[in-house]
């Protein structure tokens, strides 16, 4: 297991005093043995600390999404075209041009 993958994914952690996901670079492997792994963890929002026993194992993919998504919202965007790379810079180029004026750009104008 890839310490960095590790700070990643507790990044996705969030605070249990304020709700804010833990930057990776305020989380720190302390050690590990087999699949049981130690890190400390610091808030940069409220400079909660903590510490962190996490059994984390190498496997296959989930099969299902994890996700805020519910199963109605799930079920509607089924078998939808997934977001390609070339959609992604199209969405560069606009941003990139777009001037903050969401009225006109709803508007038509």
């Amino acid at each position: 297991m890839n310490e960095a993958f590790l700070r990643r994914l507790f990044s996705k952690v969030e605070c249990s005093v304020c709700g804010k996901r833990y930057d990776s670079s305020n989380i720190k492997v302390l050690d590990h043995e087999e699949d049981l792994w130690f890190l400390s963890v610091t808030c940069a929002s409220c400079g909660t600390q903590g510490l962190v026993a996490a059994v984390v194992k190498e496997g296959s993919v989930v099969a299902e999404p994890i996700g805020d998504l519910t199963e109605a919202e799930y079920s509607t965007l089924a078998g939808r075209e997934e977001v390609g790379v070339d959609d992604v810079l199209d969405m560069h180029s606009f941003l990139k041009e777009f001037n903050g004026d969401f009225v006109a750009l709803f508007s038509g104008r």
